[in-house]
């Protein structure tokens, strides 16, 4: 990417997650604990396809101050005409990467599994970088969460935040019909899984009070 002037909104994360429905759980934890570590989690629903998508997820990923990427959903997809990996999440930390180099204070990437060591196979370039590793489990993104933003005041404990996830887990279906979706990975959907997110930490704070 070449060098430009960007606004770099230093609470938000580019979510670079799998947007399959065997995933659901996992991003619901991630938007539920990155919304009461207080962070604004990005996503790359709604961009258009084509060349100028290309030009918005850079843009995108360069107006966060951090990015997560999840590398634990490895599969096949078996649809003809050949049985392929998908190459856009590994394609999408390139671009993260590169970023952070040529701009090293404006941006930091982390990298998500599900098993240890099993990155040092599937993406061994990265040797050296620690992946945090979640086992596939909400409990564990929501742990590895809090290890790597970590707040000097009011840092939310795992059941706080499972408290979150619990919270837009349970109103997920009434968020999918309000929105006539019937996917979890649509851009409204999304935007009031965040809403929903933001008002289970408030009324949680209240109740702290």
């Amino acid at each position: 990417m070449a060098r430009r002037v960007v606004h770099v909104a230093q609470d938000a994360v580019f979510l670079n997650v799998p947007y399959d429905h065997r995933f659901r759980t996992l991003y619901l934890a991630y938007i539920a604990g990155l919304v009461h570590l207080g962070l604004e989690p990005r996503v790359t629903l709604g961009l258009p396809s084509g060349t100028r998508r290309l030009d918005k997820i850079a843009g995108l990923i360069a107006s966060c101050r951090y990015s997560i990427h999840d590398l634990s959903y490895v599969r096949l997809d078996r649809n003809p005409p050949y049985a392929t990996p998908r190459f856009n999440m590994p394609f999408e930390l390139g671009l993260a990467v590169e970023w952070q180099r040529l701009n090293p204070p404006r941006h930091t990437w982390f990298v998500f599994e599900g098993k240890p060591y099993r990155i040092l196979k599937s993406l061994s370039d990265l040797n050296g970088s620690d992946p945090q590793i979640h086992a596939g489990k909400v409990s564990g993104v929501l742990r590895e969460l809090r290890n790597i933003f970590r707040r000097t005041r009011n840092q939310p404990t795992v059941p706080e935040m499972m408290s979150t996830f619990q919270t837009i887990s349970r109103r997920s279906g009434s968020i999918l019909a309000a929105a006539g979706a019937t996917d979890l990975f649509e851009a409204r959907v999304f935007e009031d899984l965040c809403y929903e997110a933001r008002g289970a930490v408030e009324s949680a704070a209240l109740l702290k009070k």
